[in-house]
């Protein structure tokens, strides 16, 4: 049996850390232009119900609003795009669209009008509820364990979906989180029973 260095293919571990460290790399230098430009780029969030609010859902989880915004992200979304991607990636990019267009699209539609939203946080949102839920929809033990211990360390952040502090998107957190619920159930690999 050949290795995966003798067939040339990286280990599943390796293409989620190059994705995950990759992505992470992209939202810092995307953060040092924006700095650069003055933070022109921020414009380009969701803004609700108008039209250039449109392209903001493709490139708002993309931007930030600062330096400490940027920072709160990166931890978070370097272990769980890590932990989205490691056990597919063509899975976690799947996941990952569903949580960025059901988080934008829920923006759009809800949030107050002459208002900006951006940031990375919702995609954190969305991967974390996704990995909590991805075991019960698969019923996999292993996936359940890996959820439970995600509520243990991360499950206290999942109180940003209400309403509370100024200047934060509960809607972007909300809309992130129920965008990877819905990633969970439909690309759950549920056993087909034949009759």
């Amino acid at each position: 049996m050949r290795t995966q260095q003798e067939t040339g293919r990286r280990s599943p571990v390796a293409v989620a850390a190059l994705g995950a460290g990759g992505f992470v790399a992209l939202l810092w230098l995307i953060e040092i232009i924006d700095a650069l430009a003055d933070h022109r780029l921020d414009q380009y969030g969701v803004r609700p119900r108008s039209d250039e609010g449109l392209v903001g859902i493709l490139v708002a989880p993309l931007l930030h609003g600062g330096w400490l915004h940027l920072e709160a992200n990166t931890l978070p979304a370097l272990v769980l795009l890590f932990l989205v991607l490691v056990t597919g990636v063509a899975r976690g990019l799947q996941a990952t669209a569903v949580i960025w267009v059901v988080g934008g699209l829920g923006v759009w539609l809800v949030a107050p009008s002459d208002t900006v939203h951006l940031g990375a946080s919702v995609l954190v949102f969305g991967w974390l509820v996704h990995l909590v839920l991805r075991g019960v929809f698969n019923r996999r033990v292993r996936e359940i364990l890996l959820g439970v211990a995600l509520l243990v360390v991360y499950g206290s952040v999942l109180l940003g979906v209400l309403p509370g502090e100024p200047g934060i998107s509960w809607q972007g957190h909300l809309f992130g989180a129920l965008g990877g619920a819905l990633a969970a159930f439909l690309l759950a690999e549920r056993e087909r029973t034949v009759v």
